[in-house]
């Protein structure tokens, strides 16, 4: 069943002149596009809509027009893309915009431009309740307030709360339904504020689906600031390191910067830390950039004997480069020999201030694999890393 939409953006905006704007709220810049062109994005991506019908100022059709004919050239909606000169009031605009619909269109969406954050979930809950047999559905969201209504300054009634709902756009019907509503508002010169109000008119029953609270309309110049960007959310990422060093004569063992008295040598070429060493490489694994042997070579002699707290402030440079937060360490040691619990608090505190995090987002554990494999045999030690961090959005 052909299913199209109408996006009205003929509005006035007279209530926004407070603001001082220039353009009416539908032509707001907003992600890159006019506002309306939100709702195009929001409607092409629902499977059941076949067609788009945008209704314009009459004053400013042919501009209004061009400028979205130049953005479906760059931005394909992937939809065909009508257009109709709105009237004075709301239905006219809306009338407008049916005549514009193609033969053997059988149901149509109305929605405001002036809503930009509709879901596409929404329009789907809405065609759902017309395959389910409905004549019409709109949205609607539980007024929150009390509600009273108010005469020459005085309550004269206080309304039923529970009774009350706040309607939105969009809102579905089947077309012949709707033009026949229209036929009879303007028939009887009934003036109204949505289109189910129409379709009440005749007697019709309209269905109501969950609307959303993000869904709110640009009305007041109050509302802008809802357009204002926000930051993007950032991205969590993980990054796993591991390393390993066998024990003989070079270097001094050193864990986390932390030198282990009574500990085996370490052969290595850089100091031998292996923690670091793998600290580093997960670092670079939040980064997407490789692992350490890419960035500070074995056979490049300017890393020989160099601290590895110097390679990982390198690489947590990157990481201030490109904008990464890294937000905790979870580091295990394994070996059989030395006994690492007394250098454990001191090497958290130390691996704590490379990272430049407080001490209690950084874990050391460290464990023996029970005599087992060149470890249990004393022959040397390795070190796992776990690093959690937060990329741009």
């Amino acid at each position: 069943m052909s299913t199209w939409a109408v996006v009205l953006a003929a509005g006035s905006g007279t209530r926004m002149a407070a603001a001082g704007l220039g353009t009416g709220k539908q032509f707001l810049p907003w992600r890159g596009a006019p506002l309306y062109w939100a709702s195009v994005r929001t409607l092409a991506r629902v499977a059941g809509v076949q067609g788009l019908v945008l209704a314009f100022p009459a004053a400013d059709f042919e501009r209004a027009r061009a400028e979205a004919e130049a953005l479906a050239a760059a931005e394909d909606p992937g939809l065909p893309l009508r257009f109709a000169p709105g009237g004075a009031r709301r239905q006219d605009s809306v009338a407008a915009a049916l005549a514009a619909l193609p033969p053997g269109c059988m149901r149509v969406l109305v929605h405001d431009a002036a809503r930009p954050f509709a879901s596409a979930a929404l329009v789907t809950a809405l065609l759902a309740a017309l395959d389910a047999g409905a004549r019409a559905a709109i949205p609607a969201v539980p007024v929150k307030d009390t509600v009273k209504r108010v005469a020459g300054g005085r309550v004269a009634a206080t309304l039923p709360r529970a009774e009350l709902a706040a309607v939105q756009t969009p809102q579905a019907f089947v077309l012949a339904d709707l033009l026949a509503a229209h036929e009879h508002c303007a028939r009887h010169g009934q003036d109204v504020t949505d289109d189910a109000s129409m379709v009440e008119a005749l007697g019709l029953e309209v269905a109501v689906v969950p609307g959303e609270e993000a869904n709110v309309k640009i009305t007041t110049p109050e509302d802008l600031r809802m357009l204002a960007p926000h930051p993007a959310p950032r991205v969590p990422v993980t990054g796993w390191g591991y390393d390993v060093h066998k024990y003989g004569p070079g270097r001094p063992m050193v864990l986390g910067t932390v030198p282990i008295q009574g500990g085996p040598e370490v052969v290595a070429h850089s100091d031998g830390d292996v923690l670091l060493h793998a600290l580093a490489d997960a670092l670079l694994g939040c980064l997407g950039r490789g692992d350490i042997g890419e960035h500070f070579p074995d056979t490049d002699p300017r890393y020989e004997a160099v601290p590895s707290a110097v390679l990982v402030n390198e690489v947590l440079e990157m990481a201030l480069e490109a904008g990464v937060e890294v937000v905790h360490a979870d580091l295990t040691v394994i070996c059989q020999v030395p006994r690492l619990a007394p250098w454990k608090a001191q090497i958290q505190a130390a691996v704590a201030g490379l990272l430049r995090l407080p001490p209690e987002r950084v874990n050391v554990k460290a464990t023996t694999e029970e005599g087992l494999g060149f470890t249990g045999e004393k022959k040397g030690i390795k070190a796992v890393a776990c690093v959690s961090a937060l990329l741009p959005g």
